[in-house]
């Protein structure tokens, strides 16, 4: 594995094995060119690269540098089409007439025939005589990226800007290894990104023993890659989990949300897989239905396989006859007509069997359930509480405290962030009955956490949801779960969006909707409107060639902005989707007013986030302003699934609106849900002062860790932050 993917991942550098040296002036200038894109190397990593000789001491730099700059999006020049944004930025139709009557009136022809109006020029965009993206000046940057900064002064610094430590790790093995068994021991599901790093150390790292793989999907990427080396499967104890290696093994969705076209597969590995179903349905006939939830794929797996020349696996032939139409009644079938029949009681025993399920039907069961059946409910509950993951518990009881009164507006997301929003008509479940089942999810995680003398804890990390799904978030810089809150700080903020298209031209169109208290509409930022409630767009691109593509930006002057919820979102107008471009992301910056500078300053950026959905309308974050005057952002991760072409923010604003007020009213799971957990099962737990010296090894839970930390510390930051939760 390349040590930039090691830097960009965990911000900590794999040691050189070259050969000593002086490298110190190296060492210096990677510092200075470090801290202009808002990092430090921390003094471990300056000795180590001090004492190299120079030439591997400027390889090393190079890969530092270049892993940080792309890790904060300063790897591509971030022009914008006005020079001199944030000023100079004209009215929207201003600005549309100069372009029209630059391309339709010749300037020698201006003294010697009538000179049509504004509005005569206007009147053919109406009628459609002419478009804006027929006219020369316009969607096109019209300077370079070098008129852009020789138009503007040097950024000031200033003790706000971000500062963040990269340090030195281990050898390049011994960081490869430390993060496969970070991806694969993850006790929650990671995000797509993050799969395909699994898939591609697993390669490398087979033969590394695990502790354990508990998420399927893991698991599902490792027996992949252990069938194509002739390894034995692993852990494998359902039908689903073959089928899921199956498909990543053919390079399909091993999330089963869409449909694989399998590969050819070799006899061995036939075999391999065969064998795997044999020993899962002899185990338990019942494990035969999951089958009926995936015939079909169940179907075109078995052409694949030949079952026929493997007289040796009978019960792996029974998957096929059942998925051909073999009835076979699932346990989930079962359940069902027990519901029918209104015993719910006996609903609740049934699934007992599937621990995951039963919990997950909670809601339902103690909705329904009259005094005596919702005993019944507790005690199923009780009885497979130890069975069922930490991350299943987490998630039931992040629902059940958010189920007192109805949902404002109840949002459903799919496992590419697709969102959608419905009335919520449940009926609210009474507050004794939320009390005893959170209770009782509160003292089984309790009971799982693992032991901690002392705690020491940034306090901007409590406000961080839990992540209990990576499909939760997007890969990038400083990204936090979905429903994270983080405070803002600064006069201005300034959010953009960077694209680079891969083969045809595409247009991206950077908007934000301005809300008032009630979330009702209050104005918008957009390509056709600049300016709107003190906020102001850079203008629109229609096009981002390689290799630096387009970017945009929006400035939101945070005390006089005439909003109380600013929603930013990312219109595909026409081109790739974002999950086909060759790159597509979005941030924000905080200035203050004094602060000058161009309009991307690399230190100023408080966060970048790659933008990969499958929707045609990304929602990466809403803004918020507090009681006090302040701001905080939250994190969404969310997409509509818009039109096909030219959407704009004046089409989706009830939609957006909608999901931000569902994000923002929704109590979610965060740190500090399981710091008090802790402290509560007697861990010392101490909130940090910004430059409190640490006595004696604790362990320190932060967004990240200062330098000279005592020896033997545990150190947990945002990239880890899954780590917390129990198995």
């Amino acid at each position: 594995m390349h040590a930039r993917t090691i830097i960009t991942r965990t911000l900590r550098v794999p040691r050189s094995p070259a050969a000593a040296g002086d490298g110190a002036a190296v060492a210096r200038q990677m510092d200075a060119v470090l801290a202009g894109a808002g990092f430090k190397a921390a003094g471990d990593l300056l000795e180590h690269v001090s004492g190299l000789e120079p030439g591997a001491a400027m390889d090393l730099a190079v890969d530092v540098v270049a892993a940080v700059r792309e890790l904060v999006g300063d790897h591509v020049a971030h022009n914008a089409y006005f020079r001199d944004f944030p000023h100079g930025v004209p009215d929207t139709v201003e600005f549309w007439v100069r372009c029209l009557r630059d391309a339709l009136v010749a300037p020698h022809a201006r003294g010697t025939r009538a000179v049509p109006t504004d509005a005569e020029l206007l009147a053919a965009l109406d009628q459609r005589l002419v478009g804006l993206l027929n006219l020369p000046r316009y969607g096109r940057y019209q300077h370079t990226y070098a008129e852009l900064l020789a138009a503007h002064d040097e950024l000031i610094p200033s003790v706000k800007d971000r500062v963040t430590l990269v340090r030195l790790g281990g050898t390049l093995a011994e960081e490869t290894t430390a993060l496969y068994r970070a991806l694969a021991e993850s006790t929650t599901p990671l995000g797509e990104a993050d799969l395909q790093l699994l898939a591609d150390l697993a390669e490398a790292c087979g033969e590394v023993e695990l502790d354990g793989v508990p998420v399927r999907e893991n698991r599902a990427v490792l027996n992949a890659a252990r069938l194509a080396a002739g390894r034995p499967l692993l852990a494998v104890d359902t039908v689903l989990d073959v089928l899921r290696a199956a498909c990543q093994a053919s390079g399909g969705d091993v999330t089963l949300a869409e449909p694989t076209k399998f590969r050819s597969f070799t006899r061995r590995e036939r075999r391999a897989l065969m064998a795997a179903l044999d020993r899962v349905v002899a185990a338990g006939e019942s494990k035969l239905g999951d089958v009926a939830r995936f015939a079909n794929r169940f179907k075109r797996l078995g052409e694949g396989l030949h079952p026929h020349e493997f007289d040796q696996f009978p019960h792996a032939a029974a998957v096929f006859e059942v998925a051909r139409g073999r009835a076979v009644r699932p346990l989930a079938g079962r359940a069902e007509l027990a519901f029918a029949r209104g015993d719910h009681a006996g609903a609740a025993d049934i699934l007992t069997a599937a621990p995951g399920m039963l919990m997950r039907s909670l809601d339902r069961l103690l909705r329904h359930a009259d005094a005596p059946a919702r005993d019944a409910v507790f005690e199923a509950m009780m009885q497979v509480l130890g069975k069922v993951s930490g991350r299943v518990l987490c998630s039931v009881r992040e629902h059940l405290a958010n189920r007192a009164a109805p949902d404002v507006a109840r949002v459903f997301t799919t496992r590419s962030r697709r969102a959608w929003v419905t009335a919520d008509t449940r009926p609210p479940l009474p507050g004794e009955v939320i009390e005893h089942a959170c209770g009782l999810i509160d003292a089984e995680l309790t009971a799982r956490l693992p032991r901690r003398e002392r705690l020491v804890v940034d306090p901007a990390v409590l406000s961080v949801a839990l992540p209990l799904s990576g499909k939760a978030s997007e890969d990038g810089f400083a990204v936090l779960p979905r429903g994270s809150h983080s405070r803002i700080e600064g006069e201005m903020l300034r959010f953009f969006t960077h694209w680079c298209q891969a083969s045809q031209r595409t247009d991206f169109d950077l908007s934000a909707l301005l809300l008032d208290a009630e979330f009702r509409y209050a104005g918008h930022v957009s390509w056709t409107n600049y300016h709107d409630g003190g906020a102001v767009y850079s203008g629109d691109l229609t096009e981002a060639p390689a290799p630096d593509g387009a970017t945009e930006f929006i400035d939101l002057p945070l005390g006089s902005v005439a909003a109380a919820y600013v929603v930013p979102q990312v219109n595909i107008y026409s081109g790739e989707a974002f999950d086909e471009v060759a790159e597509s992301m979005f941030g924000w910056m905080t200035r203050e007013r004094d602060h000058a500078g161009a309009p991307f300053e690399a230190r100023t950026v408080r966060t970048r986030s790659e933008m990969r959905g499958t929707g045609r309308v990304a929602l990466p974050a809403v803004f918020a302003r507090e009681a006090d005057g302040g701001w905080t952002a939250t994190w969404l991760h969310l997409y509509l699934a818009g039109n096909p072409t030219f959407n704009q923010v004046e089409g989706n604003r009830v939609s957006a609106a909608m999901l931000a007020r569902g994000v923002l009213q929704r109590d979610y799971l965060t740190v500090g849900y399981l710091v008090d957990l802790m402290r509560a099962a007697g861990t010392e737990v101490t909130i940090w002062d910004l430059g409190a010296e640490l006595n004696g090894p604790v362990t320190f839970l932060g967004s990240q860790a200062p330098e000279n930390l005592p020896e033997g510390t545990e150190v947990i930051t945002l990239d880890r932050l899954n780590q917390l939760i129990p198995a």
